[in-house]
């Protein structure tokens, strides 16, 4: 059979199984073994500060709010950093913090010719709170749970800093699916990195550290002019392999809801993507081969089989293996993070996110990270 193929089908199927080798060694590396961090003892609970900052949040405040207020942790305060709203964002605050003494307000007011963005509000919030150990979420997010901040903090222990998770609720249609996988597929590679002693990013929806960690980094300072960042570029620059520990209960979820609309969605990932040119080095290396080999494999599958379309099933062998192989790892995680009907549906959501790969491949060249004027 080998005799009936041309010397390019040859290197193009060589080179396909090379990309399947990379892409099996980087699955078993960082998607297997995936462990909470040694809990501390529930009796050495700390006081904690859960901070959320809101600009025109008032629907989704009146929504998740309760139950952020309402966990079942001894000490804790609620910080709400309301940053110039002016949808009745302020009047609710103030009411609600009358009746619920564990709520602290603070207020940016609005100044349309300084605009401070997210960080600038977050970091009053931070300066604001009584205690050590912060809790971060958005005004869109609500705990699975009432065991949300117990689980965030035994998870963070004695580390500074502690990574959760944080799926996104989404309609069953191609935008959701798209966006269900390609949240779920981040999700496992970071906490797959930082179970390897290597974080490199959390999510603000879900993200603990201490002030002390914080004011010793100066805040985001280094990236205080780019809107987006405060969470994976915080990350960037302060975990360490010593110093990080994640949260895999389901417990300890939070969860919002999804872009509406494909508008939404490139919008939003064009900002969350423009911030990975001031990743590490390494973690663009590691992060970019893996993006580039996830593509190959596709590409050089398609290739082969229009060179050799009688025997186009043998071009759909390494991307059967890569599919198989991938099945097998990722549907242990994607039951652990929330998100069973991906690992159910494999090769479908696995195009979707190679589509995905390939269109903002293309875009990302003319990203740039957007700042405040």
């Amino acid at each position: 059979m080998i005799t009936e193929l041309s010397t390019i089908g040859i290197a193009v199927l060589g080179a396909s199984t090379l990309s399947l080798l990379v892409l099996v060694t980087y699955y078993f590396y960082f998607f297997t073994g995936l462990q909470a961090s040694e809990a501390l003892a529930k009796e050495e609970q700390r006081p904690f500060s859960i901070i959320i900052a809101a600009r025109n949040e008032r629907e989704n405040l009146e929504q998740n709010l309760p139950a952020i207020l309402n966990q079942d942790y001894p000490n804790f305060e609620v910080v709400v950093v309301n940053d110039g709203s002016w949808d009745g964002t302020k009047e609710y605050l103030k009411e609600l913090s009358l009746q619920v003494p564990k709520l602290k307000v603070v207020t940016v007011n609005l100044d349309e010719k300084f605009r401070r963005g997210k960080k600038f509000a977050l970091t009053l919030g931070i300066k604001g709170a009584s205690h050590e150990h912060l809790l971060f979420t958005d005004a869109d997010c609500k705990p699975a749970s009432d065991k949300w901040l117990q689980n965030m903090a035994n998870a963070m222990g004695n580390a500074d800093m502690a990574i959760g998770n944080s799926p996104l609720t989404v309609k069953r249609t191609l935008l959701g699916s798209i966006v269900n996988y390609e949240t779920f597929h981040t999700a496992v590679q970071y906490f797959g990195y930082a179970n390897r002693k290597q974080p490199y990013m959390g999510v603000g929806r879900n993200l603990a550290y201490t002030k002390t960690l914080f004011f010793d980094n100066k805040g985001f300072a280094s990236h205080q002019h780019i809107m987006s960042g405060d969470d994976d570029l915080f990350v960037q620059e302060v975990a360490t392999k010593s110093n990080t520990s994640i949260c895999l209960s389901p417990e300890s979820f939070t969860y919002s809801h999804g872009p509406n609309s494909f508008k939404e969605w490139i919008t939003q990932k064009t900002r969350h993507l423009s911030t990975g040119q001031l990743y590490k080095g390494r973690f663009k290396i590691l992060l970019g081969t893996y993006s580039l080999f996830q593509l190959l494999i596709y590409i050089l599958s398609i290739l082969f089989i229009i060179l050799h379309p009688r025997h186009w099933w043998l071009g759909m062998c390494p991307l059967a293996v890569k599919w198989l192989i991938q099945w097998t790892v990722i549907l242990g995680p994607s039951k652990k993070l929330g998100y069973k009907r991906v690992g159910y549906a494999l090769p479908y959501y696995d195009l979707l996110y190679t589509l995905f790969l390939f269109f903002f491949g293309i875009t990302k060249p003319f990203m740039k990270p957007k700042t405040w004027n």
